[in-house]
């Protein structure tokens, strides 16, 4: 069996005249948390509704474990789970009942399942409690109860910190990376978040008026051709001054690191000035906000 659980090849979707999504082929790997990028209208939700089998594709191929989804969509989607914008709930049944009524869509489910998917996600205290007691912020994480209730083997995320405020962005970040790290799950996130994002995507792939545009490891894509680089070094006063007499580097921030801007073909140099100068260097490596890369490459890719 193939590494990749999801895998499209000339994924295609066209309305009228105009493709919404145009020849895309994602891999995303077991396990990993993959990141799913691209400006509004670039047609990430499009592709997400192609693969979950809501949509049906103009050109093109979907497979999820090897089986190709249209052909064999029931024991396919057996073992996806996915969370579209945002989960519905019967808001006059509580938490307890709702996981109990949508898992059963699925499969039988137990009370010590239920009871174990609202604890992961930290609302076993309000499994009693009606949904329409509940904020924005517990229904997304009812939603997630729901998405792990069923033990999927790949979850799928639109979008699944969308109007949370910053305590609730970062428990829905802790639980994705529980999820792939002690379930071993492979999750797919669709984000405009691009922190977010950073934060917890191994790879991840980027979409732009809907065509893929880059695809690979973050901190490949990260570091490829970046100028910013971060260094440790001691002493650090007398590192910074020996870096700012050169005009060729541009010190950007002093912290607990010296954040410098240099030609990539010249960090070499930077190097071997700071040791010749007596300065320990501990590290020097290359430093670009995921911000940073996703500006460079749609604005990059806007001008073809």
């Amino acid at each position: 069996m193939s590494e990749n659980i999801l895998t499209t090849e000339g994924l295609g979707k066209k309305f009228g005249q105009r493709w919404a999504v145009k020849d895309v082929n994602l891999e995303v790997k077991k396990g990993e948390v993959f990141g799913f990028l691209g400006p509004n209208g670039a047609g990430k939700s499009t592709t997400i509704r192609m693969v979950l089998t809501l949509l049906a594709p103009t050109s093109g191929t979907i497979k999820i474990f090897d089986n190709e989804v249209r052909r064999d969509r029931a024991s396919v989607l057996s073992r996806v789970c996915g969370i579209v914008e945002k989960p519905d709930f019967y808001l006059y049944l509580s938490a307890y009942k709702n996981l109990e009524v949508l898992g059963s869509l699925t499969r039988k489910v137990t009370r010590a399942e239920i009871l174990d998917a609202l604890e992961i996600v930290g609302l076993q205290t309000r499994a009693k409690d009606k949904v329409k007691t509940f904020s924005h912020g517990m229904k997304q994480r009812l939603g997630i109860a729901q998405a792990i209730l069923t033990k999927p083997d790949l979850v799928i995320m639109d979008e699944p910190t969308s109007g949370l405020d910053p305590q609730g962005m970062k428990e829905v970040r802790d639980l994705v990376l529980r999820l792939s790290r002690e379930s071993g799950t492979t999750i797919f996130l669709s984000s405009h978040l691009l922190t977010e994002v950073q934060a917890v995507a191994t790879r991840m792939a980027v979409l732009n008026h809907g065509e893929l545009i880059a695809q690979g490891k973050v901190t490949d894509l990260l570091n490829g051709d970046s100028s910013y680089y971060s260094i440790s070094a001691s002493p650090q006063e007398r590192a910074v001054e020996i870096l700012r007499e050169q005009p060729w580097i541009e010190v950007v921030s002093v912290a607990n690191e010296v954040d410098i801007q240099v030609d990539a073909s010249r960090v070499s140099e930077v190097n071997r000035l700071l040791v010749t100068n007596g300065i320990e260097v501990s590290s020097l490596a290359a430093k670009r906000t995921l911000e940073d890369y996703f500006l460079k490459i749609t604005e990059g890719a806007s001008e073809l």
